[in-house]
């Protein structure tokens, strides 16, 4: 079992080598298995139906090891914290992504624009999970009375959205981040403004 599991391991370490280097139209099961170390590239099927469900397992588990995606799959821990510390430790989380796999995100984000059809799984996995935690963290606050009432499916999304050219920049547009805020000035301000914007009236 713990063989089948090691096995299991190295197929995927090698595929997201292959994808991150080929792209998923580059990268055959073939070239696959022998990062692997397979002597047959049949050897694959044995884990995986097809090069399209082992894309998937890749982007999954590379997805979930990311900060952010672990820290809003546990979120106890988050939810009882007051917004501005907890939207900091958000927006930290989410700009640890660049330093935790730079590849990946290039990988994940390059397919979804090539290959529609993976922009479904790629939300399910990440994206989704964290604007569904943001959605409920925010009508928490609301509840207690720290926030004014307002429609946090779309509040998430602003949020969110607020923090994506600071990330993309440092991944995909290297002089968008030049003489740009720090990461820690960038949430600073965004968190500033965004709470500013859901003040409770009292």
């Amino acid at each position: 079992m713990a063989e089948e599991r090691d096995r299991r391991s190295e197929i995927l370490a090698a595929a997201f080598e292959e994808f991150a280097s080929k792209g998923y139209k580059g990268a055959t099961i073939k070239s696959i298995a022998g990062e692997a170390g397979m002597q047959s590239p049949a050897l694959i099927y044995w884990y995986f139906p097809d090069k399209e469900a082992l894309f998937r397992e890749v982007v999954e588990s590379r997805m979930t090891k990311a900060p952010l995606l672990r820290m809003v799959s546990d979120p106890e821990d988050v939810m009882g914290l007051p917004p501005e510390e907890a939207l900091k430790r958000l927006g930290r989380a989410y700009f640890g992504f660049e330093r935790f796999d730079r590849r990946a995100l290039q990988l994940f984000l390059g397919e979804v624009i090539h290959r529609p059809e993976m922009g479904e799984a790629f939300m399910r996995i990440g994206p989704g999970r964290v604007l569904a935690f943001l959605e409920e963290y925010l009508g928490r606050w609301i509840e207690a009375g720290s926030l004014r009432p307002h429609d946090t499916r779309s509040s998430s999304r602003a949020f969110m959205g607020m923090l994506v050219p600071q990330l993309a920049g440092k991944v995909f547009f290297p002089a968008l981040a030049e003489n740009g805020p720090t990461d820690e000035e960038h949430l600073e301000t965004v968190v500033g403004i965004f709470l500013k914007g859901l003040e409770a009236k009292g």
